[in-house]
């Protein structure tokens, strides 16, 4: 909890279900709570995954964290809108005790095969909501298979999420991937989930960051084909044009969509400063 700052990585997750024994978790919850309070983490967005409502741990947690200035809280193995709104009601009562409210978001994790039939539903529960992502490890098992490394299992959670993602204007955010002595598997797997339109992926390692950023970050090619195709968007508007062609060929919204992706992927991967676009 001391160090995870100094890898630079966008979001950090800080645990209190799975990794904690029973005997433990008041324990946990005590270090967390004393690390959000006193630990700078600069810019990095901070996250903590809880224990479900239905334990005698869940309420206790959430009322820790929000107290100690958490930014999202992680619901784990989510499966209906119902479990979202319960989460929500707890947040709520612990900013209104503590004159906060509205500040911090929701992020849940899909874990079994109910949770994916459920994930539209559970997208738009709340508006507290800034994505959904996958547990790959407890849906195999709800699934009764197991993981492999060309991933054919997942393929119907992860289009599922993606869209249902998409569909509520939230981040679809991939599962990790464990084996870190196959890093050429793991940069094959980002490279994938990006293609099916995740916004990130979780990982358990400093050493997978720059593979993620790296995979995740448009080539500089991308970027100034982005910003002529912007440019000249932006030259037809004040011409009046609908109009517009880059390199002879048409442009149209979609094309706009995917080039304004690509510059806001690039700020965010640091290759590019918004000054830089003045």
């Amino acid at each position: 909890m001391q160090d995870a700052f100094i890898y630079a990585p966008d979001a950090i997750m800080l645990d209190l279900e799975d990794s904690v024994t029973m005997a433990e978790k008041d324990a946990a919850r005590l270090l967390v709570y004393n690390a959000l309070k006193t630990i700078d983490y600069g810019n990095i967005e901070m996250v903590v995954r809880i224990n479900p409502l239905n334990t005698p741990y869940g309420k206790k947690d959430i009322e820790a964290v929000v107290k100690a200035g958490v930014h999202v809280v992680r619901m784990p193995k989510t499966e209906t809108a119902d479990e979202v709104r319960e989460v929500e009601r707890e947040i709520e009562r612990v900013e209104q005790e503590i004159g906060c409210l509205g500040r911090t978001q929701i992020m849940a994790a899909i874990e079994s095969a109910l949770g994916i039939v459920n994930a539209y539903e559970i997208a738009v529960a709340s508006k507290r909501m800034m994505g959904i992502a996958l547990g790959a490890e407890d849906y195999c098992a709800n699934l009764k298979t197991q993981r492999t490394p060309g991933g054919d299992e997942l393929r119907l959670a992860r289009e599922t999420i993606v869209v249902a993602a998409r569909a509520a204007g939230i981040d679809a955010l991939d599962t990790v991937y464990s084996n870190l002595d196959d890093m050429e598997t793991f940069r094959k797997e980002v490279e994938f989930i990006k293609t099916l339109g995740f916004d990130g992926k979780s990982i358990i390692n400093p050493r997978q960051i720059d593979i993620v950023n790296e995979v995740f970050a448009p080539k500089e090619k991308d970027i100034n084909k982005a910003l002529t195709i912007l440019a000249a968007i932006k030259e037809a508007e004040k011409r009046g044009s609908g109009v517009i062609a880059v390199n002879g060929k048409m442009v149209d919204r979609p094309v706009v969509i995917r080039a304004q992706r690509t510059i806001d992927l690039a700020i965010a991967s640091g290759v590019l400063r918004k000054e830089d676009l003045a």
